[in-house]
């Protein structure tokens, strides 16, 4: 009955004077999956188009995966090696053009880093007011975002002719790939480099391990880890689950972790289909990243933790015994 009633709304919700667009994020030409949940949400309001900027080779390998997403109607590529890194300065003028020569009403980006960067910015040239982390689309005008850690939820409602929007992943289902129906593919035209900005370089850190925001499996710890050292631990565990580690804001604070793994209100949100809790007390900053994983699990060796309340399967027992022993039950099963 809830599909249902989300499937009602949705098409309650779509509009059609509405005309979204969705700015697709990638890397090196391999696109973000968190695309594909604001896909889902600009399909609430009408047929979407995606704008695609980067390299002539980059464009081309993101087009070719969007093609094959059912509720995608056209495809917009901005070619440049200026587009290529993902510059907001690059960006937020193509976006103005785009709209402006393109009539769109809305423009929706996923709520990360990127999309963060660019809509605000995008915001100012188009003299609107950006809705920052919408959960849900209620109608053309109006949508909700949550406030107060995620514990309580406001609605919002834009008289701006232009929509600007950041969506938080984990409240849309990803739009499906393989039932596509060749959507059109045209060339916008990119704007210049920024005098203000230039892309320098990037260090990024390799992992065998899927990223944080779209693994399926999430293992996290906290001050209960007591050191950096110990969050190997928690990393043996990910390993034979083929999943994610990632961190509460009391670990990365303590300087056990970097800040790229931190899960909560000011770190990342993520809601996997099983998130474990190790020495993770459950503090309501830390609940707002992760209270909408699939099932919970808390190991925790004090009785009283918070992250009991919302957890769906609990062991009071001290972490550096439950954890190995769980990961060698796990890495028995598998054999």
């Amino acid at each position: 009955m809830l599909v249902r009633a989300s499937i009602v709304r949705q098409l309650a919700a779509r509009d059609a004077s509405s005309k979204p667009l969705v700015l697709a994020e990638h890397a090196a030409g391999a696109l973000n999956g968190a695309t594909l949940h604001a896909v889902t949400a600009a399909a609430a309001l009408g047929d979407v188009t995606v704008l695609v900027g980067g390299t002539a080779e980059e464009c081309a390998s993101v087009a070719a995966e969007l093609s094959n997403v059912a509720c995608v109607a056209k495809i917009l590529t901005a070619k440049g090696e200026g587009m290529s890194r993902g510059l907001p300065e690059v960006f937020a003028p193509l976006l103005e053009a785009v709209v402006k020569a393109e009539s769109f009403t809305h423009v929706l980006a996923t709520a990360t880093a990127f999309g963060k960067n660019v809509l605000p910015r995008a915001g100012a040239l188009l003299d609107v007011a950006p809705i920052a982390d919408i959960t849900a689309v209620v109608d053309a005008d109006t949508f909700e975002r949550l406030i107060y850690a995620g514990n309580a939820v406001q609605t919002v409602r834009s008289a701006d002719d232009v929509k600007l929007i950041t969506v938080r992943p984990t409240a849309f289902e990803r739009a499906a790939l393989g039932a596509g129906a060749a959507p059109e593919v045209a060339d916008a035209a990119p704007v210049e480099a920024s005098a203000s900005s230039e892309w320098l370089n990037e260090e990024l850190s390799s992992s065998d391990r899927p990223e944080l925001g779209s693994a399926s499996v999430v293992v996290s710890g906290g001050r209960g880890l007591k050191a950096g050292e110990n969050f190997a631990l928690l990393e043996a565990l990910a390993d034979t689950m083929g999943g994610a580690v990632g961190a509460s804001r009391a670990a990365v604070d303590a300087g056990f972790v970097p800040n790229d793994m931190q899960i909560g209100q000011t770190g990342k949100v993520v809601a996997p289909d099983l998130y474990v809790a190790c020495g993770v007390s459950g503090a309501i900053q830390h609940l707002a990243g992760m209270k909408d994983s699939k099932v919970i699990v808390a190991i925790n060796n004090d009785p009283e933790a918070p992250i009991f309340h919302v957890s769906d399967f609990g062991l009071v027992e001290d972490l550096f015994d439950a954890v190995p022993a769980l990961t060698k039950k796990i890495a028995e099963h598998k054999k």
